[in-house]
């Protein structure tokens, strides 16, 4: 009997917000509000657990990648908005059914390139800013793209969905670099990889326009996925874990693990070990212990929370924001359009606070971040300068996301 599909939360639009304070609807007053609020006291209402009662801890979601060039989920031109039949592979979906793993893989080495070129924008820059003066304690992403890591490598960022850069096998749960994945798959996949060139010189996965996209035969999807209708995905061919076809992994039975690939060393079905996932989070998959306390201790020992770039539809989100609320943080939220139950963090706040203990913008983080930058910077707030553009860009360009990273 086929599992039933786990229901995509809040697929539709979510109810507009209310701004706080009110002057927050123009982007001086959300400046000025978001320099209240990371200037701001401890909040009389803080648990006393919080170590750190004057720092801020943030968290990101695919919102603030679209100024990147990537697709998100339910922004305006969100995934879910504009590709109504859209829906995400599920962990045992990829798990256990090979043809699933072939369709999953294609549609993934098509759209890798656009995710592999693309670079972190204005707003992980001023979230770096925000750090370097000493506003920010540390970062807890959603997102997959290592973007944070990439833009500041030294304030720490939590990657509680994971991460594209690498694979993980299943079995001996050893890490593959998705670069060299790709040559792989491009080496077993001919056909696909002419195909890819072809897409590249023509511009298709260029535009940051869905509908340029789709004009072009294209579905550009979240997290490094491509839709290409009618696609022939059953011919698509993938490699077993290196580690495991060396040295095939004993199961809990105390029995050999079989890993089996065919004469070009393409993974083969009866194999019952060896297969390669992507390194992040899939629906209907758990995320690791540690992660998850990893994240908690971020929220806890923090005097605040500011909310960037999401609507908290996934609960391991969610459950975050609600976390910091109940232990009394003040909290900011950045967001184009609805958030997930927000109306709870903003309850009983004072008519007449300016941002100390509650922001609502609707706004562009790519826009807003850098201006509230310049806005601390003019006040002389925080505890030391942001490094020259020039730096900036050495220290963007000589880290990797292949690079052995903690998360």
């Amino acid at each position: 009997m086929r599992k039933p599909l786990m229901r995509i939360p809040y697929t539709g639009p979510l109810p507009p917000p209310r701004i706080l304070p009110r002057n927050a609807n123009t982007a001086v007053g959300a400046v000025a509000a978001l320099s209240n609020f990371l200037n701001a006291s401890p909040a009389p209402t803080l648990d006393e657990r919080s170590t750190s009662p004057n720092s801020t801890v943030i968290l990101t979601g695919a919102g603030i990648s679209v100024a990147s060039g990537l697709a998100d989920y339910r922004g305006t031109n969100g995934t879910y908005r504009v590709n109504k039949t859209y829906r995400p592979i599920y962990y045992h979906e990829f798990v256990q059914n090979h043809e699933a793993r072939k369709r999953y893989w294609a549609r993934s080495f098509l759209g890798w390139p656009n995710l592999d070129r693309a670079e972190p924008n204005a707003t992980h820059r001023a979230i770096r800013d925000l750090g370097h003066m000493g506003f920010i304690k540390s970062v807890v992403t959603q997102n997959v793209d290592s973007f944070h890591l990439l833009a500041h490598p030294e304030l720490p960022a939590l990657e509680l969905h994971g991460y594209l850069r690498s694979l993980r096998c299943i079995s001996c749960h050893n890490e593959l670099p998705r670069d060299i994945f790709q040559k792989e798959l491009a080496r077993l996949n001919p056909a696909w990889a002419e195909l890819l060139e072809e897409a590249l010189a023509s511009g298709a996965l260029d535009s940051e326009d869905p509908e340029s996209r789709r004009a072009k035969g294209m579905k550009l999807n979240p997290d490094g996925d491509v839709d290409l209708p009618g696609a022939p995905y059953t011919t698509f061919r993938y490699p077993a874990c290196p580690t495991c076809l060396a040295t095939p992994p004993i199961t809990p039975a105390g029995t050999k693990s079989t890993v089996k690939v065919d004469k070009d060393g393409a993974f083969e079905p009866s194999s019952t070990a060896g297969i390669l996932k992507p390194a992040v989070v899939m629906f209907g998959e758990s995320i690791a212990s540690p992660v998850k306390e990893a994240a908690e201790h971020a929220i806890d020992s923090a005097g605040r929370l500011l909310v960037i770039g999401t609507s908290l539809a996934t609960y391991s989100a969610w459950r975050l924001a609600r976390r910091a609320k109940d232990q009394g943080m003040p909290i900011a939220i950045i967001n184009l359009g609805g958030v997930r139950g927000e109306e709870l963090f903003f309850e009983n706040l004072d008519a007449g606070q300016r941002g100390e203990l509650g922001v609502r913008a609707e706004m562009s983080s790519d826009k807003l971040l850098p201006s509230l930058v310049d806005h601390l910077h003019v006040l002389g707030a925080g505890t030391s300068d942001r490094p020259s553009q020039a730096a900036a860009k050495v220290l963007t360009r000589n880290n990797s996301p292949f690079k052995d990273m903690l998360s």
